[in-house]
């Protein structure tokens, strides 16, 4: 199995008995996920997803990724949510945080429309200044206000230094396949345009060109990374029971501890490369499960940095908290401590072991000591940090997510409070049809 899924407590967290109650759960929401019978099922489009997909459609993300390599130095995803998450996600994970000093074979990428603040617009645009680039906007309706203000800029600079007939060759449009501003928009104008399926919701959108088209352009492997979400789906929709499905395993897990007031889970790594990968995943839970006043509170950390920032409050705080640990077997990147005549630094016990090796230690440290103090311990473990077992880790936490949603007793496919603050926003911005009577 790819994902592998191991549990470590003290105190008879989870008794049989928990498990056997939360297993005739799991069944019924496992078959609602698979017939698509259950709340949302009109939005589970991804659970097919890596069978189903347009093969026409990713030999164009292609041919588009080429032609961005060869035209641009740099290149803009615009995007909120799960229309950036996915692909800042994988692309740091794969290739680095420091993507854009290291890899000279592909255009820099900067991630734009994913909040109000100036400074970041007009950091971007000094770092694109006197380089040739190209815009990847994503929206599934085009009128997202985050995105389409920054559509409009960067839109704005990419005409005035081509002209309007260049610049339209240099725009590339990610949203719904019939309907929508964006798409009315793109029609008019003559974007090139990569299609979001109506069946497939914003946070669960990373394997369709939302994600790919950038990820493509980063130099990943895509064909690799849906290889191994559809490898990570036959396993997870063949197999039934906690002991056979990994995705029945965690499910379980965190729902049994919920209801023990265990309301809080913080997704661990001990990879400085998937910090946004937990940024993908507290969208993905936080989103799907936050609703009716129910839910496990999503956060993350990125050890062992945050072990000397929050190290403090998990092994002694409030004893409401699930640990979630990604853990790799192998890394491709390592060296060795190096041998120094004489111990002045404490650290000849050390010399010649692998910052890998030390690494697993620590990460064995923590939660050995996190569990002693009464924190309970999920491990989820890929064989490798490269695009086939990140495609594979991906797949595994949407089952999850829609497992894990119907046994809490949501529809883990929609949004709804996500539309209050924007009411009061348009209110506040003065939009027609939005002010107060």
């Amino acid at each position: 199995m790819s994902i592998a899924v191991s549990l470590e407590y003290e105190n008879d967290l989870i008794t049989n008995g928990d498990k056997l109650f939360m297993e005739e759960h799991l069944k019924d929401a496992h078959d609602a996920l698979i017939r698509k019978t259950g709340p949302g099922a009109d939005f589970l489009g991804w659970a097919d997803l890596p069978e189903s997909y347009d093969i026409d459609e990713v030999s164009r993300i292609k041919k588009a990724a080429e032609k961005i390599k060869r035209d641009s130095d740099a290149f803009i995803v615009i995007g909120i949510g799960g229309s950036y998450l996915g692909a800042k996600a994988v692309i740091d994970a794969i290739k680095s945080p420091n993507y854009n000093l290291l890899d000279k074979d592909t255009p820099d990428i900067f991630f734009a429309g994913n909040g109000f603040d100036p400074r970041e617009t007009l950091e971007i645009i000094k770092l694109i200044e006197n380089r040739d680039f190209s815009i990847n906007v994503i929206s599934k309706s085009g009128t997202t206000t985050e995105p389409a203000i920054a559509f409009r800029i960067f839109r704005d600079i990419l005409e005035k230094k081509y002209g309007r007939d260049e610049a339209k060759n240099r725009i590339y449009v990610t949203t719904d396949r019939r309907s929508g501003a964006l798409r009315k928009m793109s029609d008019s104008a003559g974007f090139e345009t990569f299609s979001i399926p109506c069946d497939i919701g914003g946070r669960y959108s990373v394997l369709t060109a939302v994600g790919l088209l950038p990820m493509c352009v980063a130099g990943i492997d895509i064909d690799a990374l849906i290889r191994g979400a559809a490898e990570e789906r036959e396993e997870l929709i063949s197999a039934k029971g906690t002991d056979l499905n990994s995705a029945w395993k965690y499910a379980s897990a965190r729902n049994i501890l919920y209801k023990k007031g265990f309301d809080k889970e913080i997704l661990c790594t001990y990879n400085m490369s998937m910090r946004y990968f937990g940024e993908w995943w507290k969208q993905l839970f936080g989103e799907s499960e936050g609703k009716g006043h129910k839910g496990i509170f999503p956060a993350s950390c990125v050890f062992t940095a945050d072990l000397h920032s929050m190290g403090q409050y998990i092994q002694d705080g409030q004893r409401d908290i699930i640990e979630t640990t990604v853990n790799f077997n192998t890394s491709k990147y390592d060296f060795a401590v190096p041998a120094r005549e004489g111990d002045e630094d404490s650290l000849a016990y050390l010399s010649g072991k692998t910052l890998s090796y030390i690494n697993e230690k620590v990460m064995r440290a923590a939660i050995g000591a996190h569990v002693e103090g009464g924190v309970p311990n999920i491990v989820i473990t890929a064989p490798a940090c490269d695009e086939k077992n990140i495609g594979a880790l991906i797949y595994f936490f949407e089952f999850s997510c829609g497992l894990s949603g119907y046994v809490l007793g949501v529809n883990p496919f929609d949004q709804p409070g996500v539309e209050k603050y924007k009411n009061n926003m348009f209110e506040l911005l003065g939009k027609p049809g939005y002010q107060k009577k």
